[in-house]
């Protein structure tokens, strides 16, 4: 499990006094850019004990910082007025697949075909918005990987961040568990919906790892 990272908190004045595991936390969320996530997969993320994530995110949801939802918890503006610094940096991310989605697929049905899913080796945890595109990312069952899908207008990214291996052959085979799902969808899109537009060669994916 990945251990959660030690941070210097810095509060604006509040009655909320976080502890240092919730400043973790809160770290962690923030540097995601998290809009929503799963308590399983945070929990793997994290490598918190599942009372102990439970409790912080019991008080984070009193704070306003959070709300709890169906299918996961999700962040809520007031996380912006919390300043948050860490010492450390930023686990760094390694591009696996770089790839063009058809003009013609509607990808906001893409997002939800893929969001909240499990296959393979990997585990939902969570979806990050901003106006640029959207982020849907997974993570390994022992938490050791996580992979994210970054979808901005036709232009797909799929990338690792190796949080305690190193498995480069792990992380390229949960990419194409993950790419073959996105090119069944494309296919059966297609082909319930006759194409009336030029044609987008979208097979030709390439690895840049």
């Amino acid at each position: 499990m990945v251990p959660v990272i030690d941070t210097n908190w810095q509060s604006p004045s509040t009655e909320y006094s976080p502890s240092e595991r919730d400043a973790d936390v809160l770290l962690l969320i923030e540097t995601e850019d998290f809009t929503i996530f799963t308590f399983d997969g945070l929990k793997r993320r994290t490598g918190l004990h599942s009372e102990t994530l439970s409790r912080i995110l019991a008080r984070l949801e009193t704070e306003g910082i959070l709300k709890k939802e169906p299918d996961g918890y999700r962040v809520t503006p007031k996380i912006t007025q919390l300043n948050i610094h860490s010492p450390h940096t930023e686990t760094p991310t390694t591009p696996l697949i770089q790839t063009f989605l058809p003009s013609d697929i509607m990808t906001q049905r893409l997002i939800l075909q893929l969001r909240g899913k499990w296959f393979g080796m990997l585990r939902w945890l969570g979806i990050s918005e901003t106006p640029q595109g959207i982020t849907l990312k997974w993570i390994t069952e022992d938490g050791a990987i996580q992979i994210a899908a970054n979808i901005e207008g036709t232009a797909l990214n799929i990338e690792a961040k190796f949080l305690t291996n190193n498995n480069l052959n792990l992380a390229l085979k949960a990419s194409y568990q993950l790419m073959t799902l996105i090119s069944k969808f494309v296919i059966n899109s297609r082909l319930t919906n006759p194409i009336t537009t030029q044609t987008t060669s979208y097979f030709n994916f390439y690895t840049t790892a």
